[in-house]
């Protein structure tokens, strides 16, 4: 199984992408923004995906969209083949887009929304917190991209603050912070048992 950063050479796979990621939604029976062959070969195109291949055999695919002039870039589309389910794949590429994703938009924040469980606990491994749709990018292209989904409706209705989807984000400037935070209580502990340590010798030696 190779996971390969998309290019042009991988044009023949786009409809049975679209198919995929549209029977999944209707044997799930959720809401899922539909994609044409044309939007998907435009990812495959600039680099902004990754698929994975059995030989010259499709399974599974998920790729970057960019938003907010960079600030903002989500993980979308990701799609295991049925042939290639149960064997962590879906976490094998959502990691690799991931990484991709941090070395393309070092500083921009990722995020992404769906209703999947298993999409939503690979998203907390890699990092991302459940937020508020308020949260996330408010550029309009995005929010269009619902259109085709089931659950629209509920999604104006509440006027784009919640839906059936979980809304959820990996903010680099926070786990950096999380990441400082981490290292001082850590000298901090190391300083106050040395500081222990001293006082139980000396009274040892009293």
């Amino acid at each position: 199984m190779k996971l390969v950063v998309a290019n042009e050479s991988h044009f023949k796979y786009a409809q049975i992408i679209c198919d995929t990621i549209a029977e999944s939604a209707k044997v799930r029976g959720t809401g899922i923004a539909k994609r044409t062959p044309e939007y998907i070969q435009k990812k495959l195109s600039n680099g902004n995906a990754i698929i994975a291949l059995d030989g010259d055999k499709f399974a599974g695919f998920c790729y970057i969209e960019v938003w907010g002039h960079e600030k903002f870039v989500a993980n979308s589309g990701l799609i295991v083949h049925p042939d290639y389910r149960g064997h962590g794949l879906a976490k094998a590429i959502k990691g690799r887009i991931f990484e991709l994703s941090r070395e393309k938009f070092p500083n921009a924040k990722i995020f992404g929304i769906t209703t999947g469980l298993a999409v939503m606990k690979i998203n907390y491994d890699l990092g991302y917190q459940p937020v508020t749709f308020s949260e996330l990018t408010d550029d309009p292209e995005f929010w269009k991209g619902c259109q085709t989904c089931k659950n629209f409706d509920i999604l104006t209705r509440t006027e784009r603050k919640m839906c059936l989807c979980t809304g959820m984000l990996y903010d680099p400037e926070r786990k950096e912070k999380d990441k400082k935070k981490k290292e001082i209580n850590s000298k901090s502990f190391k300083r106050l048992k040395s500081i222990k340590e001293a006082l139980f010798f000396k009274k040892e030696n009293k």
